[in-house]
């Protein structure tokens, strides 16, 4: 496990740097997945955009001008921040020993926050400066949807992020006020309220209307903006996903009952009675995450195929969440592992996710009614979310008497509006085929 940058050098080239420690793994591989996607968008966009499915839109700019007052406040402060914090802290002692915690804190190095914010401000002004004309010239230039990718890529991180976090809460509102309680008493830090129980679901919703409503305003088609988002979508989710599953941010499977853990986070094959006795072993454990052990899920499935214990049952040792009991011969901080093997789901979604967005990478251009592949992606999204519910953990609802999780609610909706758009798209919007 990998709950930052610092352990991945450590354990594949055996060496170590504590600046790595504030790159927390989970983040690092968001960042790549918005990449991925933007990438996925702008070849798509393009591609529509050589068959006339948009148009641009003209927007006033005017070139030739100085940087201005605020454009080197702003450069200034991104280059305060990241001498203060981030260069600034390789020169605290043990600045980095628990990263979360000191980037919310108040700590950091003044004299290095206030150099390369200077130098970033130099580099803006010294760029604007070589542009500067005797006279600025007001400019018409046209803008075309490809060219607002950076702007989508940005709703759809902040307005996902939101989203995830919000329903995240409505999910398990329990879960958040303890973990609030704990960051007041401060067992916690910030980091971790703000950044943890993320629901995929909620941040797809959200992200999706706030996107909406920004093609409105600038004239994009949203039924092929809907076509083109449907592979880049599935590729963000694939890459996320590995930043889950290396972290061990606590969006894993229930217990697989055909394994036991050894006290340096190993999966084991067991029998039936070692796994009952290591269910008694770590009964005070168990009994804190389900309440009584009769509570806990389980399900027994072997390796097959030659493939390692892992990939069936996995004990996420140094896991970034710090769940689990404590590792032998580790201390500081990731230091736990789950007693009991869980299915890697993370896993399990980002190999589904990346064949699934292979597929839809492929039939791109052979769908030609608009709304068709958007269809097919929420079929595909939903139907795997769905049946990879069956083997997680996550809080469920009551429904007429059937358990069921928020997020299984959620795929059945997206899969019926995928089949609806899917069979009723060339009803719809037949005449827009090109």
């Amino acid at each position: 496990m990998y709950p930052n940058l610092y352990y991945f050098f450590k354990e594949v080239f055996g060496i170590e740097i504590e600046g790595f420690k504030i790159i927390n793994s989970f983040g690092f591989f968001v960042a790549i997945a918005f990449i991925g996607a933007a990438w996925a968008l702008t070849q798509e966009l393009k591609r529509k955009q050589k068959q006339g499915l948009f148009v641009y839109t003209e927007e006033e700019i005017i070139v030739g001008k100085p940087a201005s007052a605020s454009e080197l406040m702003i450069h200034f402060f991104l280059g305060f921040i990241f001498g203060f914090k981030i260069l600034g802290g390789f020169f605290l002692p043990n600045a980095f020993s628990d990263p979360q915690l000191y980037i919310f804190s108040g700590q950091g190095n003044w004299w290095m926050g206030l150099l390369v914010g200077g130098v970033f401000a130099w580099i803006k002004y010294n760029e604007k400066n070589k542009l500067k004309l005797p006279t600025p010239e007001k400019r018409t230039i046209r803008i075309w949807p490809h060219d607002r990718v950076g702007d989508l890529v940005i709703y759809a991180a902040i307005f996902g992020f939101a989203g995830a976090k919000l329903f995240d809460i409505l999910e398990a509102p329990s879960a958040f006020f303890s973990m609030f309680k704990a960051v007041k008493e401060g067992k916690q830090d910030v980091g971790s309220l703000l950044f943890s129980g993320l629901t995929f679901y909620g941040g797809l919703i959200v992200a999706t209307i706030a996107i909406i409503v920004y093609a409105k305003k600038h004239k994009i088609g949203i039924i092929y903006l809907a076509d083109a988002f449907a592979p880049a979508m599935m590729l963000a989710y694939a890459l996320g996903r590995i930043g889950c599953q290396v972290a061990g941010d606590g969006d894993w499977g229930i217990v697989n009952s055909a394994f036991i853990s050894n006290n340096i986070g190993e999966s084991i094959l067991a029998t039936p009675e070692q796994f009952t006795n290591a269910l008694h072993t770590h009964s005070a454990y168990l009994s804190s995450k389900f309440g009584t052990i009769e509570q806990m899920h389980h399900m027994s499935i072997q390796p097959f195929l030659g493939l390692p214990n892992w990939m069936f049952g996995y004990t996420y040792p140094h896991n970034v969440v710090g769940d689990g009991v404590a590792l032998a011969n580790c201390s500081g901080v990731h230091c736990n592992y789950l007693p009991l093997p869980v299915f890697p789901t993370p896993f399990y979604e980002l190999t589904a996710c990346l064949i699934l967005f292979l597929i839809l990478w492929a039939v791109r251009s052979k769908l030609k009614i608009p709304g068709q592949l958007a269809g097919l992606y929420l079929i595909f999204n939903g139907t795997e979310r769905f049946f990879i519910e069956k083997i997680r953990v996550n809080a469920t609802y009551n429904l007429a008497g059937m358990k069921i999780t928020q997020a299984e609610i959620i795929s059945l909706i997206l899969v019926i509006a995928g089949v609806v758009l899917l069979t009723m798209s060339k009803k719809w919007f037949g005449k827009l085929a090109k």
